[in-house]
C-alpha cells in the first residue's frame, strides 16, 4: 500500500500543474483607489472574498482598511506612481526623481499607516513602471519585508512584474479593468468576459473601483461566479496557487 501510495504521489508531481488546476477557476477581485471619499465604505459590504487596495494617507484609507481587515479581506496598499500624463498623484507617491531612500522612506511610511497590508499595487504608474531603476528599488524594499506586488498593468510596456520576479517578489498582473466605464451594460461585459477567461485561463486578476455605479453591478454580478462554477478568491490565495504551481514545475523538471 505504501509503495502504491508513493508511486501515486510521484504520478501527481510529474503530472503538468494546468492538468491539477483544471477543474478549479478561480478569480481575484481587487477593489482599487479606496480611502478619498466616505462612499468608499460601500465597496466593503460586497459579498464573499474581494480584496481591497487603499491609497496611502487619505481621509478614510485607515479606517477603512481595519474594517476589511476584521472581515478577513485581504489589504494591500494602492501606492500612486508616476504617470505619462502628469495627473496629480496624491501623497505617498513615488516619482522618477527620487532616489533609492526617497521611494523606501515613502513607502515605509505608508506601511507604517497600514502595516497589516500583503504588499502593493500600483495607482496610475504608466511611466514609473516602465523604468528598471525605481521598479528595481520598490521590490528590493518588499523582498526586504516579505510584501507581495500585484500590477495593475498601466501600460503594456510595464516592467514591473518581471522586476518583482526577478527579486523573488511574489507578484502578479491585472488582466481586466471591468468599469473603465461607468455603465451597466459594460460593467456586465466585463464581467461576463472574466468568467470566460477564468474558464480558460483558471485564474485571472480582476480590478475594479468604489464607484457607485460599479458597487450596484457587482452586487448584481457577482452571483454569476458560483453559478459558472468560478471561486471568487483572495488575491493572497492566487499568489499561493501561482507558488505551488512554480513548485510543481521545479519538482517535476528535477
Amino acid at each position: 500500500m505504501l509503495k502504491l501510495f508513493s508511486k501515486f504521489i510521484l504520478l501527481l508531481s510529474l503530472l503538468s500543474p494546468a492538468l491539477l488546476f483544471a477543474q478549479s477557476a478561480q478569480v481575484a477581485i481587487i477593489i482599487d483607489d479606496i480611502g478619498y471619499r466616505k462612499s468608499d465604505a460601500q465597496a466593503l459590504y460586497l459579498p464573499g472574498n474581494i480584496s481591497y487596495a487603499i491609497l496611502p494617507h487619505t481621509p478614510y484609507g485607515k479606517r477603512l482598511a481595519l474594517k476589511a481587515q476584521a472581515k478577513n479581506n485581504d489589504v494591500i496598499l494602492h501606492i500612486p506612481m508616476e504617470s505619462k500624463n502628469g495627473k496629480k498623484l496624491g501623497p505617498g507617491a513615488l516619482t522618477s526623481e527620487m532616489n533609492e531612500n526617497g521611494i523606501r522612506e515613502s513607502l515605509s511610511h505608508a506601511f507604517a499607516e497600514i502595516p497589516f497590508a500583503l504588499g502593493i499595487n500600483n495607482h496610475m504608474g504608466s511611466k514609473l513602471t516602465e523604468l528598471y531603476q525605481p521598479m528595481a528599488w520598490t521590490m528590493q524594499f518588499l523582498k526586504e519585508r516579505d510584501l507581495v506586488f500585484i500590477d495593475s498593468v498601466t501600460t503594456s510596456d510595464s516592467q514591473a512584474e518581471d522586476v518583482a520576479i526577478s527579486f523573488g517578489v511574489p507578484s502578479l498582473h491585472r488582466h481586466i479593468f471591468l468599469d473603465n466605464k461607468l455603465d451597466h451594460n459594460y460593467i456586465r461585459r466585463q464581467f461576463k468576459q472574466l468568467i470566460r477567461d477564468a474558464k480558460r485561463y483558471q485564474t485571472v486578476v480582476a480590478i475594479a473601483h468604489p464607484h457607485p455605479e460599479t458597487i450596484t453591478s457587482l452586487k448584481k454580478l457577482l452571483p454569476l461566479l458560483a453559478q459558472n462554477n468560478v471561486e471568487l478568491v483572495p488575491i493572497s490565495t492566487l499568489l499561493n496557487r501561482k507558488l505551488t504551481t512554480l513548485n510543481l514545475q521545479v519538482n517535476a523538471e528535477d
